[in-house]
């Protein structure tokens, strides 16, 4: 049995799939009952007492990053049977600069993995693709997308390509000790990006890029201002390299990463609110 931690997110809810593709028991840790396909258990990764049921029978866990007590969590696990665990993590945690917020909870999660006693393998994706759905409302109103760090280019990963390394590392032998960077083929900036989706939607969309204190006024209220000031630490300052473009899809699944264009076809129908259109 594998548990997937995150199920109903952009990741989770991919590994799920990927996990049912492959005809293998898959159980999905939610907060409270969920649309899926899937076994599900009620449980908080942040009261690891509360996982009892969750983790019977359970060898293989894919876990999300920054929980209070990660090595509490990674030692109930252990404790109950599991074998291995594949972390989400980030490139953020490259950085040894533990005052950027993100950084510091990456490699808080990433220490105690290391150190929990389970096989492990971390994966440190670019940016997701999708992303792009923090677009939803401005397309909803109007034809202009206006967004922050226009000039920035990221290789970014389909979330779908995160999955599919992930279950490899989950059910095959040799991944053990391993740190996987993710990305997609191309290098694109959120204008590039737009423009893709413009024309899978058969729309003429237009970018604004935000000025930095634009995108700060933007920001706050909704983002916390420490990640706030991690998001400009890595993006405004360059502490950040995600235009990097890594072989890693292509070597462990045998399948080449899906570019944007590919993405933004799978997920049409968000955008546009018509079933038939995925």
């Amino acid at each position: 049995m594998i548990l997937v931690t995150g199920a109903t997110g952009n990741v989770g809810g991919e590994v799920v799939q990927a996990l049912v593709r492959a005809g293998e028991p898959v159980r999905a840790l939610v907060r409270a009952p969920a649309d899926l396909p899937v076994e599900q258990a009620v449980g908080d990764l942040d009261r690891p007492g509360s996982l009892a049921t969750a983790l019977d029978g359970v060898r293989g866990v894919f876990l999300l990053p920054g929980y209070r007590d990660m090595p509490g969590l990674l030692a109930r696990l252990r404790q109950a049977g599991a074998e291995r665990v594949v972390l989400l993590s980030s490139l953020a945690a490259v950085s040894a600069d533990t005052r950027n917020a993100v950084s510091q909870y990456m490699i808080r999660s990433e220490t105690a993995v290391r150190e929990s006693g389970l096989d492990w393998t971390i994966l440190r994706p670019n940016a997701f693709m999708s992303n792009a759905l923090r677009w939803l409302p401005q397309l909803r109103a109007g034809d202009v997308v206006a967004d922050a760090f226009g000039d920035v280019p990221i290789a970014s990963t389909d979330p779908y390509d995160i999955a599919a390394v992930a279950v490899r590392a989950l059910l095959d032998p040799g991944h053990d000790g391993h740190v996987y960077p993710l990305s997609g083929p191309e290098r694109l900036l959120p204008a590039q990006r737009l423009a893709v989706l413009a024309d899978v939607l058969g729309r003429d969309l237009r970018f604004r890029a935000l000025s930095d204190e634009e995108a700060r006024a933007d920001m706050a209220g909704r983002v916390p201002e420490e990640y706030i000031r991690a998001l400009f630490g890595f993006y405004g300052d360059g502490t950040l390299d995600e235009s990097r473009i890594h072989p890693t899809v292509a070597k462990v699944t045998g399948t080449p990463p899906r570019t944007f264009r590919q993405w933004a076809l799978a997920h049409r129908a968000a955008f546009t609110g018509d079933a038939d259109a995925a």
